[in-house]
């Protein structure tokens, strides 16, 4: 789940579930509550006027906590949606290590990686980095993370392989003067699996 303040559209929370690249669209509003969804699946919330119960001030992405997200909640309760939103509170772009990978069966430039973000958990990260290389430490968004320039990861599928994050480079990542020439940013040895990059919530 990623939330996003905008303010800009009128007071709005946007709440992404899922990826709708690609697909058509749909919404149906009721009240200050807009349900995205296609094919009869739901993707996202558009909830309005909530800025003052939630305390957002500034656009851009939103962390809420259990009793934040018990109140939008409420409020779909209140308009009659089925559905119900789950506090996620673990941190989305992490310290990983690259255990393994093998070239991609249908791509001379792309890695299928078997990447650890936190202890004994474990990804299938396709990479087109090439500089990637296992043992290394390295910068894992994972499903539900937001970056910097806005892109939202979610579970992918890239020329046939399931992809479940992205391996950053210092320009994804909006560091200053990053290295214009292609490639993962890596990271110390000393980097600590499963911590949050840069060591603050992301």
């Amino acid at each position: 789940m990623i939330t996003v303040y905008n303010p800009e559209i009128g007071d709005c929370l946007i709440v992404m579930l899922e990826s709708a690249a690609g697909l058509v669209v749909e919404s149906e509003t009721r009240g200050d509550v807009t349900r995205t969804f296609t094919e009869n699946k739901t993707v996202g919330f558009n909830f309005f006027k909530v800025a003052e119960a939630l305390h957002l001030e500034k656009a851009g992405q939103v962390f809420l906590n259990e009793q934040e997200v018990d109140f939008l909640n409420q409020r779909l309760v209140k308009e009659n949606f089925k559905e119900q939103l789950v506090v996620d509170d673990q941190p989305k772009i992490v310290v990983g290590k690259v255990l393994e990978l093998v070239p991609h069966p249908d791509s001379d430039h792309l890695s299928i990686t078997q990447t650890e973000v936190a202890d004994g958990k474990i990804l299938q990260i396709v990479c087109g980095a090439p500089n990637v290389a296992a043992g290394q430490k390295v910068v894992a968004a994972l499903p539900g993370a937001l970056m910097p320039d806005g892109t939202a990861i979610f579970p992918g599928v890239l020329r046939g392989v399931e992809s479940f994050g992205m391996l950053c480079s210092a320009r994804e990542l909006g560091i200053p003067n990053a290295p214009k020439e292609k490639g993962i940013l890596i990271l110390p040895e000393a980097a600590v699996v499963g911590q949050a990059y840069p060591n603050t919530r992301s």
